[in-house]
C-alpha cells in the first residue's frame, strides 16, 4: 500500500463495510488499526466498553512481537493470531504491510464465518485505502 492520507471518505466508506460485513455477522466488535496502533475505525456492539487505544496499542505491539517470532522459527511472518476465552474470542488479521484488523466475538459465530468475512473485507478495505 502507498502512503494515503486519510479523508472522512475513506473512514466512512471504512466504517461501512465493517458494519455490512462483519458486525451483521455478529462480530461484536471490530477494529481497524495501523501498525503503530492508532485507531483507524471502530465499530459495534462492545465499541464503547472497550478500552481500545489500550487494545490498539497491545495488538500491534503483540503482532510484531509474533512477527519476530516467526522469523526466529523461519517463517517470513504469521498473517493472523487467534485467542479463544471462554464467552469471547478475538482475531487478529494483518492486511497488507500497514494495517490490522481486530474482531472480537462470542461463542456463537464460528471461527470459519469470521476468518471468511476477514478474507473478504480486507481486499475491500485494501482496495479503499489504494483509492480504488
Amino acid at each position: 500500500m502507498r502512503d494515503f492520507v486519510l479523508t472522512a471518505g475513506i473512514l466512512e466508506r471504512t466504517r461501512l463495510a465493517l458494519e455490512s460485513s462483519l458486525i451483521s455477522a455478529g462480530v461484536r466488535t471490530a477494529l481497524l488499526i495501523d501498525g503503530a496502533g492508532n485507531i483507524l475505525s471502530n465499530c459495534g456492539q462492545d465499541s464503547a466498553e472497550i478500552d481500545a487505544i489500550s487494545l490498539a496499542a497491545l495488538a500491534a505491539a503483540n503482532l510484531g512481537a509474533t512477527s519476530q517470532i516467526a522469523k526466529l522459527i523461519g517463517e517470513e511472518d504469521f498473517s493472523l493470531l487467534f485467542h479463544k476465552g471462554k464467552t469471547d474470542n478475538i482475531h487478529f488479521s494483518r492486511i497488507g504491510d500497514e494495517l490490522i484488523l481486530i474482531t472480537i466475538f462470542r461463542e456463537d459465530v464460528s471461527l470459519g464465518l469470521v476468518r471468511c468475512r476477514v478474507n473478504d473485507i480486507s481486499a475491500t478495505i485494501l482496495k479503499i485505502f489504494e483509492g480504488y
